[in-house]
C-alpha cells in the first residue's frame, strides 16, 4: 500500500501559497505515492481543483486530508496544537515552515504524539541541499518583489531618462543585507535602471555584491560571519555604531531595501528613527525583516506607514504576494527533499545519519531531537538515534520543471 502525501489549504492569514502544485503532485504520483489535496488548497496560487485531478491527485475535504496523511506537506505549519493535529496518525511526518527557533514550545508539545516534524527553515546550507533550500527559494521571490513594491510606492522612476523635457536622475537604491534576498533585490533594481549600493556585515560578500552590479559600502565595523552563510548577531554597541555610520548613505537614498535577519532572533535595528527623519520626502523603505520586528525602528509589521514623508512598507509575507511562482519553487524544494528520503528499495526512511534530514528534523519518536531546539528549550543534548524506516511502494522521484501547471 502506497504512502499518502496530503496537502491542506493554508489557514495562516494572508498565506496564499500552496505546498504542492499539480505538476509536483504528478511527479509524486508517478513515483507511486498517493496524493490527496484539500479542496481549494491551490486556488489563491492559481491552481484549480480540476488541475490537481487532471494530474491524478484526489481532492477531499479537510478532515479526510488530515486523517489520510502519512506525509503532510504545508507551507506555514500551524497544525501543532490545533484541532487538525488530533486527526493525524501518530506515525505521520509533517514538513513545512515551523518556526522551530522562534516558537519551539509548540513543536515540543507536539512531540509526545509521536509525529515527526521536519522544519524547512533548518535545511542545512550545504551543496547537496541547495535544491531543497526553501528559505533561499522564497528569499529570491521576496528580493524581487520588494523592489517592485518600492517602485510602485515611489514618486520617482528608477532609470535615468534624458528627454526634451529635461533629464530625470536615476533612483538611488541602498540594499542592507546581501544574502539571497539582497542579491536578488540588487539585480532587480539594476534591471530597472537604479543606481545601487549595498552593505553587509559579512565582508566576504563584497565580491558577490559587485558581481551583480552594485557598489559595496565599506564601513569600519567588525565582520559578523556566522555559520551556514548567515550573519551572526552583533552586540547593541556594534549595531549602534553600524547604524551611525550608515546614516549618511541612508539620507542620500531614494529607496532602501532591508533584509538583515538572524535565525531565531529579533531583526537587528539598523535604521533608527533619526535616520528616517533625514531622508528626503517621497523616499521608500521596504523592510523584509518586518516579520521579526523589522530592521527599521519605525517599521510596523504588517502595515505600510508614512512618517517624515517616508513610506515604510512592513509586509510580513512578501513571497505569498507572488503565490504561483513561490508555490512552484517551494513544491520543487519538497519534491527534492522527499527524493533523498526514499531508498533504492522504495522505502521512505527518516535517516538520522543523513546530514540533511538530521539537520532539519525537529521531533521524532516522541521527543525533540534537534540539538539547537533542545538547547533553547533547556533540554540536554539528544542521545544518538538509529534510523526509523516507514514503508512506501517502489519510488523514484524526479524534479518538477519551473513552468509547472496551472
Amino acid at each position: 500500500m502506497s504512502i499518502t502525501v496530503a496537502v491542506p489549504r493554508e489557514t495562516f492569514p494572508g498565506e496564499w501559497r500552496v505546498a504542492l502544485t499539480p505538476t509536483a503532485a504528478a511527479l509524486l504520483i508517478k513515483s507511486k505515492l498517493a496524493v490527496i489535496v484539500e479542496s481549494g488548497a491551490g486556488v489563491e496560487a492559481g491552481f484549480t481543483d480540476e488541475a490537481y485531478i487532471a494530474k491524478g491527485a484526489k481532492i477531499a475535504p479537510r478532515a479526510e486530508v488530515f486523517a489520510s496523511a502519512d506525509i503532510l506537506l504545508e507551507v506555514r505549519s500551524t497544525v501543532a496544537g490545533s484541532s487538525d493535529f488530533a486527526a493525524l496518525k501518530t506515525s505521520a511526518l509533517i514538513i513545512g515552515f515551523c518556526d522551530p527557533l522562534g516558537n519551539p514550545q509548540a513543536l515540543a508539545a507536539s512531540a509526545s504524539k509521536g509525529v515527526s516534524i521536519l522544519s524547512m527553515e533548518l535545511i542545512p546550507r550545504i551543496t547537496r541541499a541547495q535544491s531543497m533550500d526553501a528559505l533561499s527559494s522564497q528569499a529570491n521571490i521576496a528580493g524581487y518583489k520588494a523592489v517592485i513594491m518600492a517602485a510602485e510606492a515611489s514618486p520617482k522612476i528608477f532609470p535615468m531618462l534624458m528627454t526634451a523635457a529635461g533629464t530625470l536622475q536615476a533612483a538611488r537604491v541602498f540594499v542592507i543585507g546581501a544574502g539571497v534576498a539582497g542579491l536578488q533585490a540588487i539585480s532587480t533594481a539594476r534591471r530597472l535602471g537604479g543606481v545601487v549600493s549595498a552593505f553587509d556585515v559579512r565582508s566576504a560578500v563584497k565580491d558577490q555584491v559587485q558581481s551583480v552590479g552594485a557598489k559595496f559600502v565599506e564601513l569600519p565595523v567588525d565582520a559578523a560571519e556566522g555559520t551556514g552563510g548567515y550573519a551572526k548577531e552583533q552586540s547593541a554597541e556594534q549595531q549602534k555604531k553600524q547604524a551611525d555610520l550608515m546614516a549618511k548613505v541612508i539620507a542620500e537614498s531614494d529607496i532602501i531595501i532591508t533584509t538583515a535577519a538572524i535565525p531565531g532572533k529579533p531583526a537587528p535595528k539598523l535604521i533608527p528613527a533619526t535616520a528616517v527623519a533625514k531622508m528626503q520626502p517621497g523616499s521608500v523603505i521596504v523592510d523584509l525583516a518586518a516579520e521579526r520586528g523589522g530592521n527599521c525602528e519605525l517599521t510596523e509589521p504588517g502595515k505600510t506607514i508614512v512618517t517624515h514623508g517616508v513610506t515604510i512598507i512592513g509586509h510580513t509575507n512578501i513571497p505569498a504576494t507572488v503565490p504561483l511562482h513561490s508555490s512552484q519553487m517551494y513544491a520543487n524544494n519538497l519534491v527534492k527533499l522527499l527524493g533523498i528520503m526514499v531508498d533504492k528499495e522504495g522505502k521512505l526512511t527518516i535517516n538520522l545519519k543523513d546530514d540533511v534530514v538530521a539537520g532539519s528534523l525537529v521531533t521524532h519518536a516522541g521527543e525533540v531531537v534537534h540539538d539547537r531546539v533542545r538547547d533553547i528549550l533547556g533540554l540536554p543534548k539528544a542521545a544518538a538515534e538509529t534510523t526509523a524506516p516507514s514503508t512506501v511502494s517502489n519510488v523514484k522521484l524526479e524534479t518538477a520543471t519551473a513552468g509547472g501547471s496551472r
